[in-house]
């Protein structure tokens, strides 16, 4: 392979943007998103063996064990589509994880370049998940204060119905926000001990957050 991989990790809580700004750097960057929620939907639709047993532990509504999300991660990077390295969204969620990709990275003789982190009040998350809305026929997003459908609990593309996730409901919302806390905070631990790591605002205009990215990507020097 032809010069260095790259490997971006953004971290943040629920509601943050992170999938938003995630494909936003992997196309800037020319690089693959890697996404748990994308990876799994993509293997169990695929049928691999892998997929299979990913769907096996969502039909029970079990988590997805850690090993088989990196064993999932280090498949899509050997895909062509990464071959430039990665943009991870998502991922790692856990110390564990972080751990296992560096495992994976340090095979093929690379490492996380930057971690950055996408800092939102609770409150900000509290608001912004609250008012999502999503359409039950074709999945697109609608929030009823940022993005509202033109007629209320109607999809502009397909006429659908608009609901409001389990995931998106204040006492969920609050759940997940302690999960985060509990899981995914002591991976911000982790990769402090290391170069690399950036925070920025997310509490801003999609546009002032990307700006945010690309200039803390420039300014900071290169990491491990």
């Amino acid at each position: 392979m032809a010069g260095r991989r790259r490997h971006l990790v953004l971290i943040g809580p629920p509601g943050a943007g992170k999938g938003t700004q995630a494909t936003r750097l992997a196309a800037e960057q020319r690089l693959c998103r890697i996404s748990t929620g994308d990876l799994l939907r993509a293997a169990a639709q695929a049928g691999s063996d892998l997929g299979r047993l990913a769907e096996d532990f969502m039909a029970r509504g079990e988590l997805v064990p850690d090993e088989l999300i990196l064993d999932l991660v280090a498949e899509e990077l050997d895909r062509p589509g990464c071959a430039s390295g990665a943009v991870y969204d998502g991922i790692p969620r856990t110390v564990d994880q972080a751990r296992g990709l560096a495992g994976i990275l340090g095979e093929r003789g690379e490492g996380v370049e930057r971690v950055i982190v996408i800092e939102v009040p609770e409150s900000e998350i509290v608001r912004r998940l609250a008012g999502r809305r999503v359409c039950k026929k074709c999945e697109k997003l609608y929030h009823i204060g940022f993005a509202p459908p033109k007629l209320e609990g109607v999809c502009d593309a397909c006429g659908g119905e608009l609901i409001q996730r389990h995931d998106d409901r204040p006492e969920t919302i609050q759940r997940r926000l302690a999960v985060y806390r509990e899981q995914t905070e002591p991976v911000l631990a982790y990769y402090a001990e290391r170069p690399g790591v950036t925070a920025v605002p997310g509490d801003r205009a999609v546009d002032e957050v990307a700006a945010s990215i690309r200039h803390r990507l420039t300014a900071v020097g290169s990491g491990a």
